[in-house]
Protein backbone atom coordinates (compact mmCIF):
# COMPACT_ATOMS: atom_id res chain seq x y z
CA UNK A 1 0.00 0.00 0.00
CA UNK A 2 2.93 2.31 0.73
CA UNK A 3 3.91 2.57 -2.93
CA UNK A 4 0.42 3.74 -3.89
CA UNK A 5 0.38 6.33 -1.10
CA UNK A 6 3.74 7.65 -2.35
CA UNK A 7 2.36 7.64 -5.91
CA UNK A 8 -0.73 9.66 -4.93
CA UNK A 9 1.42 12.16 -3.03
CA UNK A 10 4.21 12.40 -5.63
CA UNK A 11 1.82 12.74 -8.56
CA UNK A 12 -0.08 15.44 -6.68
CA UNK A 13 3.13 17.43 -6.14
CA UNK A 14 4.03 17.11 -9.84
CA UNK A 15 0.54 18.05 -11.03
CA UNK A 16 0.05 21.24 -8.99
CA UNK A 17 2.41 23.43 -11.10
CA UNK A 18 0.79 22.09 -14.29
CA UNK A 19 -2.73 22.71 -12.98
CA UNK A 20 -1.67 26.18 -11.80
CA UNK A 21 -0.55 27.13 -15.32
CA UNK A 22 -3.71 25.60 -16.81
CA UNK A 23 -5.91 27.57 -14.37
CA UNK A 24 -4.21 30.83 -15.34
CA UNK A 25 -4.62 29.99 -19.03
CA UNK A 26 -8.39 29.34 -18.79
CA UNK A 27 -9.09 32.18 -16.37
CA UNK A 28 -9.83 29.99 -13.37
CA UNK A 29 -8.47 32.54 -10.91
CA UNK A 30 -9.76 34.11 -7.72
CA UNK A 31 -9.31 37.87 -7.47
CA UNK A 32 -9.33 39.61 -4.06
CA UNK A 33 -12.86 40.64 -3.04
CA UNK A 34 -14.55 42.07 0.03
CA UNK A 35 -15.35 38.67 1.59
CA UNK A 36 -11.94 37.19 0.76
CA UNK A 37 -8.75 37.38 2.80
CA UNK A 38 -6.13 36.94 0.07
CA UNK A 39 -4.50 40.02 -1.43
CA UNK A 40 -3.50 38.81 -4.89
CA UNK A 41 -5.02 37.02 -7.88
CA UNK A 42 -4.63 33.29 -7.21
CA UNK A 43 -5.29 30.36 -9.57
CA UNK A 44 -7.90 27.82 -8.48
CA UNK A 45 -8.57 24.28 -9.80
CA UNK A 46 -6.15 22.78 -7.26
CA UNK A 47 -8.83 20.18 -6.63
CA UNK A 48 -8.19 18.85 -10.13
CA UNK A 49 -4.69 17.77 -9.06
CA UNK A 50 -6.18 16.09 -5.98
CA UNK A 51 -8.74 14.25 -8.11
CA UNK A 52 -6.30 13.09 -10.81
CA UNK A 53 -3.54 11.97 -8.40
CA UNK A 54 -6.08 10.08 -6.30
CA UNK A 55 -7.69 8.47 -9.36
CA UNK A 56 -4.41 7.22 -10.82
CA UNK A 57 -3.27 5.72 -7.51
CA UNK A 58 -6.70 4.24 -6.79
CA UNK A 59 -7.08 2.46 -10.13
CA UNK A 60 -3.52 1.11 -10.04
CA UNK A 61 -3.64 -0.05 -6.40
CA UNK A 62 -4.78 -3.63 -5.62
CA UNK A 63 -8.12 -2.54 -4.13
CA UNK A 64 -11.41 -4.39 -4.65
CA UNK A 65 -13.34 -1.87 -6.77
CA UNK A 66 -16.56 -3.91 -6.98
CA UNK A 67 -19.51 -1.54 -7.03
CA UNK A 68 -17.32 1.58 -7.13
CA UNK A 69 -18.22 2.68 -10.69
CA UNK A 70 -21.40 4.59 -9.61
CA UNK A 71 -19.39 6.29 -6.85
CA UNK A 72 -16.69 7.32 -9.32
CA UNK A 73 -19.23 8.55 -11.89
CA UNK A 74 -20.74 10.68 -9.13
CA UNK A 75 -17.26 12.01 -8.34
CA UNK A 76 -16.76 12.89 -12.02
CA UNK A 77 -20.04 14.82 -11.95
CA UNK A 78 -19.12 16.92 -8.89
CA UNK A 79 -15.60 17.52 -10.22
CA UNK A 80 -16.99 18.63 -13.60
CA UNK A 81 -19.43 20.92 -11.78
CA UNK A 82 -16.56 22.36 -9.75
CA UNK A 83 -14.30 22.90 -12.77
CA UNK A 84 -17.00 24.77 -14.67
CA UNK A 85 -17.82 26.83 -11.57
CA UNK A 86 -14.16 27.74 -11.03
CA UNK A 87 -13.93 28.96 -14.63
CA UNK A 88 -17.26 30.74 -15.23
CA UNK A 89 -18.89 30.82 -11.74
CA UNK A 90 -22.17 28.89 -11.77
CA UNK A 91 -25.24 29.93 -9.81
CA UNK A 92 -25.85 28.17 -6.46
CA UNK A 93 -28.90 26.41 -7.97
CA UNK A 94 -26.90 24.92 -10.86
CA UNK A 95 -24.18 23.74 -8.46
CA UNK A 96 -26.82 22.13 -6.24
CA UNK A 97 -28.32 20.34 -9.25
CA UNK A 98 -24.88 18.90 -10.05
CA UNK A 99 -24.53 17.68 -6.46
CA UNK A 100 -28.00 16.11 -6.46
CA UNK A 101 -27.33 14.32 -9.78
CA UNK A 102 -24.10 12.91 -8.31
CA UNK A 103 -25.94 11.86 -5.14
CA UNK A 104 -28.69 10.19 -7.20
CA UNK A 105 -26.04 8.32 -9.16
CA UNK A 106 -24.44 6.84 -6.05
CA UNK A 107 -27.68 6.15 -4.15
CA UNK A 108 -30.02 4.90 -6.90
CA UNK A 109 -27.42 3.17 -9.08
CA UNK A 110 -24.75 2.39 -6.50
CA UNK A 111 -27.17 1.58 -3.64
CA UNK A 112 -25.03 3.49 -1.12
CA UNK A 113 -27.76 4.50 1.33
CA UNK A 114 -28.73 4.53 4.99
CA UNK A 115 -31.35 1.77 5.11
CA UNK A 116 -31.92 1.54 8.85
CA UNK A 117 -30.47 2.38 12.25
CA UNK A 118 -30.72 0.72 15.65
CA UNK A 119 -31.87 3.34 18.14
CA UNK A 120 -30.86 2.79 21.80
CA UNK A 121 -33.81 1.86 24.06
CA UNK A 122 -36.10 1.59 21.00
CA UNK A 123 -34.89 -0.95 18.44
CA UNK A 124 -34.46 -0.98 14.68
CA UNK A 125 -35.78 1.99 12.73
CA UNK A 126 -36.20 1.22 9.01
CA UNK A 127 -36.16 4.19 6.64
CA UNK A 128 -37.83 2.35 3.75
CA UNK A 129 -38.70 4.76 0.93
CA UNK A 130 -36.99 7.58 2.83
CA UNK A 131 -33.63 5.82 2.54
CA UNK A 132 -32.64 7.43 -0.77
CA UNK A 133 -33.91 10.99 0.01
CA UNK A 134 -32.18 10.96 3.41
CA UNK A 135 -28.95 9.73 1.85
CA UNK A 136 -29.11 12.45 -0.83
CA UNK A 137 -29.65 15.09 1.86
CA UNK A 138 -26.65 13.70 3.79
CA UNK A 139 -24.38 13.79 0.72
CA UNK A 140 -25.36 17.31 -0.40
CA UNK A 141 -25.18 18.63 3.17
CA UNK A 142 -21.63 17.36 3.71
CA UNK A 143 -20.52 18.62 0.28
CA UNK A 144 -21.75 22.11 1.12
CA UNK A 145 -20.35 22.01 4.67
CA UNK A 146 -16.84 21.37 3.31
CA UNK A 147 -17.38 23.97 0.59
CA UNK A 148 -18.42 26.65 3.09
CA UNK A 149 -15.35 26.18 5.28
CA UNK A 150 -13.00 26.72 2.33
CA UNK A 151 -12.40 30.35 3.30
CA UNK A 152 -8.73 30.52 4.34
CA UNK A 153 -5.51 29.15 2.90
CA UNK A 154 -5.06 25.54 4.00
CA UNK A 155 -8.31 25.39 5.97
CA UNK A 156 -10.54 23.02 3.98
CA UNK A 157 -7.57 20.85 3.00
CA UNK A 158 -6.33 20.44 6.56
CA UNK A 159 -9.76 19.79 8.03
CA UNK A 160 -10.44 17.24 5.27
CA UNK A 161 -7.14 15.47 6.02
CA UNK A 162 -8.08 15.21 9.71
CA UNK A 163 -11.57 13.90 8.86
CA UNK A 164 -10.29 11.40 6.29
CA UNK A 165 -7.52 10.18 8.61
CA UNK A 166 -10.11 9.58 11.33
CA UNK A 167 -12.41 7.73 8.92
CA UNK A 168 -9.44 5.64 7.73
CA UNK A 169 -8.45 4.80 11.32
CA UNK A 170 -11.95 3.70 12.24
CA UNK A 171 -12.29 1.72 9.01
CA UNK A 172 -9.05 -0.11 9.83
CA UNK A 173 -10.43 -0.98 13.27
CA UNK A 174 -13.58 -2.29 11.58
CA UNK A 175 -11.39 -4.18 9.05
CA UNK A 176 -13.03 -2.39 6.12
CA UNK A 177 -10.86 -3.29 3.12
CA UNK A 178 -12.32 -0.56 0.89
CA UNK A 179 -13.01 2.58 2.94
CA UNK A 180 -9.61 2.54 4.71
CA UNK A 181 -7.32 2.47 1.63
CA UNK A 182 -9.50 4.93 -0.30
CA UNK A 183 -9.43 7.41 2.59
CA UNK A 184 -5.64 6.98 2.97
CA UNK A 185 -5.03 7.65 -0.75
CA UNK A 186 -7.19 10.76 -0.52
CA UNK A 187 -5.14 11.96 2.47
CA UNK A 188 -1.93 11.54 0.44
CA UNK A 189 -3.36 13.52 -2.49
CA UNK A 190 -4.63 16.34 -0.26
CA UNK A 191 -1.30 16.49 1.60
CA UNK A 192 0.46 17.13 -1.72
CA UNK A 193 -1.94 19.98 -2.45
CA UNK A 194 -1.60 21.42 1.06
CA UNK A 195 2.13 22.02 0.48
CA UNK A 196 1.14 24.67 -2.07
CA UNK A 197 -2.02 25.83 -0.29
CA UNK A 198 -0.86 26.44 3.28
CA UNK A 199 -0.68 30.20 3.91
CA UNK A 200 0.43 32.03 1.89
CA UNK A 201 -1.19 29.88 -0.83
CA UNK A 202 0.02 29.80 -4.43
CA UNK A 203 -3.11 27.91 -5.55
CA UNK A 204 -6.63 27.30 -4.21
CA UNK A 205 -8.52 24.00 -4.40
CA UNK A 206 -11.55 25.87 -5.71
CA UNK A 207 -14.99 24.34 -5.85
CA UNK A 208 -13.39 21.52 -7.84
CA UNK A 209 -11.59 20.43 -4.69
CA UNK A 210 -14.11 21.29 -2.00
CA UNK A 211 -17.01 19.61 -3.83
CA UNK A 212 -14.93 16.49 -4.56
CA UNK A 213 -13.60 16.18 -1.00
CA UNK A 214 -17.03 16.84 0.51
CA UNK A 215 -18.54 14.22 -1.78
CA UNK A 216 -15.91 11.58 -0.99
CA UNK A 217 -16.07 12.22 2.76
CA UNK A 218 -19.87 11.92 2.64
CA UNK A 219 -19.72 8.68 0.62
CA UNK A 220 -16.96 7.06 2.69
CA UNK A 221 -18.76 7.89 5.93
CA UNK A 222 -21.97 6.37 4.53
CA UNK A 223 -20.14 3.23 3.41
CA UNK A 224 -18.26 2.90 6.68
CA UNK A 225 -21.03 3.61 9.16
CA UNK A 226 -24.34 2.79 7.42
CA UNK A 227 -26.87 0.27 8.69
CA UNK A 228 -25.50 0.38 12.22
CA UNK A 229 -26.53 1.90 15.53
CA UNK A 230 -27.77 5.44 15.93
CA UNK A 231 -24.67 6.07 18.04
CA UNK A 232 -22.37 4.93 15.22
CA UNK A 233 -24.29 7.00 12.68
CA UNK A 234 -23.47 10.11 14.71
CA UNK A 235 -19.73 9.37 14.47
CA UNK A 236 -19.22 10.91 10.99
CA UNK A 237 -21.15 14.00 12.11
CA UNK A 238 -18.76 14.37 15.05
CA UNK A 239 -15.72 13.75 12.83
CA UNK A 240 -16.96 16.61 10.63
CA UNK A 241 -17.81 18.71 13.68
CA UNK A 242 -16.11 21.89 12.44
CA UNK A 243 -17.73 22.20 8.97
CA UNK A 244 -21.07 20.79 10.19
CA UNK A 245 -21.24 23.22 13.14
CA UNK A 246 -20.17 26.14 10.97
CA UNK A 247 -22.86 25.32 8.40
CA UNK A 248 -25.59 24.73 11.01
CA UNK A 249 -24.95 28.00 12.83
CA UNK A 250 -24.63 29.87 9.53
CA UNK A 251 -28.19 28.76 8.75
CA UNK A 252 -29.35 29.78 12.25
CA UNK A 253 -27.59 33.14 11.88
CA UNK A 254 -29.17 33.90 8.51
CA UNK A 255 -32.64 32.83 9.61
CA UNK A 256 -32.26 35.01 12.72
CA UNK A 257 -31.31 37.97 10.54
CA UNK A 258 -34.06 37.08 8.02
CA UNK A 259 -31.48 36.59 5.27
CA UNK A 260 -31.62 33.97 2.48
CA UNK A 261 -29.88 30.78 3.64
CA UNK A 262 -27.71 30.77 0.50
CA UNK A 263 -26.52 34.36 0.99
CA UNK A 264 -22.84 34.92 1.76
CA UNK A 265 -21.48 36.75 4.79
CA UNK A 266 -18.29 37.28 6.79
CA UNK A 267 -19.44 35.56 9.97
CA UNK A 268 -18.16 32.03 9.48
CA UNK A 269 -15.97 30.53 12.18
CA UNK A 270 -12.71 31.65 10.53
CA UNK A 271 -14.05 35.19 10.08
CA UNK A 272 -15.08 35.39 13.74
CA UNK A 273 -11.73 34.11 15.01
CA UNK A 274 -9.86 36.64 12.89
CA UNK A 275 -12.19 39.37 14.18
CA UNK A 276 -11.02 38.42 17.69
CA UNK A 277 -7.45 39.25 16.66
CA UNK A 278 -6.02 35.93 15.47
CA UNK A 279 -3.84 35.97 12.36
CA UNK A 280 -4.77 33.87 9.33
CA UNK A 281 -2.18 31.20 10.16
CA UNK A 282 -3.21 31.15 13.86
CA UNK A 283 -6.86 30.83 12.86
CA UNK A 284 -6.13 27.89 10.56
CA UNK A 285 -4.08 26.10 13.24
CA UNK A 286 -6.76 26.79 15.87
CA UNK A 287 -9.46 25.27 13.65
CA UNK A 288 -7.18 22.28 12.99
CA UNK A 289 -7.02 21.83 16.78
CA UNK A 290 -10.82 21.95 16.98
CA UNK A 291 -11.07 19.36 14.20
CA UNK A 292 -8.62 17.10 16.05
CA UNK A 293 -10.67 17.40 19.25
CA UNK A 294 -13.82 16.44 17.34
CA UNK A 295 -12.00 13.44 15.85
CA UNK A 296 -10.75 12.34 19.28
CA UNK A 297 -14.29 12.71 20.62
CA UNK A 298 -15.58 10.57 17.74
CA UNK A 299 -13.14 7.77 18.65
CA UNK A 300 -14.19 7.85 22.33
CA UNK A 301 -17.84 8.11 21.28
CA UNK A 302 -17.58 5.02 19.06
CA UNK A 303 -16.32 2.77 21.87
CA UNK A 304 -18.53 4.11 24.68
CA UNK A 305 -21.68 2.49 26.05
CA UNK A 306 -25.06 3.90 25.02
CA UNK A 307 -25.36 5.97 28.22
CA UNK A 308 -21.72 7.03 28.02
CA UNK A 309 -22.22 8.16 24.42
CA UNK A 310 -25.33 10.15 25.34
CA UNK A 311 -23.53 11.93 28.20
CA UNK A 312 -20.51 12.63 25.97
CA UNK A 313 -22.79 13.96 23.23
CA UNK A 314 -24.55 16.34 25.66
CA UNK A 315 -21.22 17.61 27.01
CA UNK A 316 -19.95 18.16 23.47
CA UNK A 317 -23.10 20.09 22.48
CA UNK A 318 -22.77 22.34 25.55
CA UNK A 319 -19.08 23.01 24.81
CA UNK A 320 -19.82 23.82 21.16
CA UNK A 321 -22.64 26.16 22.20
CA UNK A 322 -20.39 28.03 24.65
CA UNK A 323 -17.68 28.47 21.99
CA UNK A 324 -20.29 29.61 19.46
CA UNK A 325 -21.57 32.24 21.89
CA UNK A 326 -18.07 33.36 22.88
CA UNK A 327 -16.89 33.99 19.31
CA UNK A 328 -20.26 35.39 18.19
CA UNK A 329 -20.93 32.84 15.46
CA UNK A 330 -24.69 33.47 15.50
CA UNK A 331 -24.44 37.10 16.54
CA UNK A 332 -22.82 39.16 19.27
CA UNK A 333 -26.20 39.46 21.03
CA UNK A 334 -26.72 35.68 21.09
CA UNK A 335 -25.37 34.57 24.50
CA UNK A 336 -28.01 32.51 26.39
CA UNK A 337 -25.62 30.22 28.29
CA UNK A 338 -22.95 32.89 28.85
CA UNK A 339 -25.60 35.30 30.18
CA UNK A 340 -26.79 32.67 32.68
CA UNK A 341 -23.20 32.02 33.78
CA UNK A 342 -22.62 35.76 34.20
CA UNK A 343 -25.73 36.10 36.36
CA UNK A 344 -24.62 33.19 38.56
CA UNK A 345 -21.17 34.76 38.88
CA UNK A 346 -22.65 38.13 39.89
CA UNK A 347 -24.88 36.54 42.53
CA UNK A 348 -21.88 34.77 44.07
CA UNK A 349 -20.10 38.11 44.34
Amino acid sequence: MYIWIILAFGLGVLLIPIVRRFANAVGAVDAPRERHNHKRITPTLGGLAIFISFSVAFFLAPIDRTGFIPVYIGALIVVATGVVDDIIELSPKIKLIGQIVAALCVTVWGHVTIEFINVPFYGQLDFGLLSIPLSIIWITAIINAVNLIDGLDGLAGGVSIIALTTIAGMALLLKDAFVAPVAILLVASVFAFLIFNFPPASIFMGDTGSLFLGYMIAILSLMGFKNVTFISLLVPLIILGVPVSDTFFAIVRRLKKKMPISSADRSHIHHRLMALGFTERQTVLLIYSMALLFSLTAFVFSVSTAWGSIILLLLMIICVEVIVEFIGLVGEDYRPILNVLQKIHRKRK
